[in-house]
């Protein structure tokens, strides 16, 4: 049986609010990682920062992720060094 317009309507709405809350948990886990690898104290156009945000998403969505940590890269002042991600 078909679900009428108004609960479908209702169903958007509860998964709407859903994304909202799940997209603000992550950018405030984003924006406490950010701040302890110290890009809050960068002076840096947004477009220029969102490129290099960019490259690093593509670079982690590679395979190079938690579980296959890349050796000899330098880590950041800050930056959690160990595994486990934020501290």
């Amino acid at each position: 049986m078909k679900k009428p317009s108004s609960k479908i309507r209702e169903e958007i709405g509860r998964l709407q609010e859903q994304l909202r809350q799940a997209e603000t948990r992550e950018a405030e886990r984003i924006g406490r990682l950010a701040l302890k690898a110290g890009l809050g104290e960068v002076e840096v156009e947004d477009a220029e920062l969102v490129t290099a945000l960019a490259e690093i998403a593509a670079r982690f969505r590679k395979g190079a992720g938690r579980n296959s940590r890349q050796t000899g890269a330098p880590v950041p002042a800050g930056a959690p060094s160990g595994p486990g991600g934020e501290a």
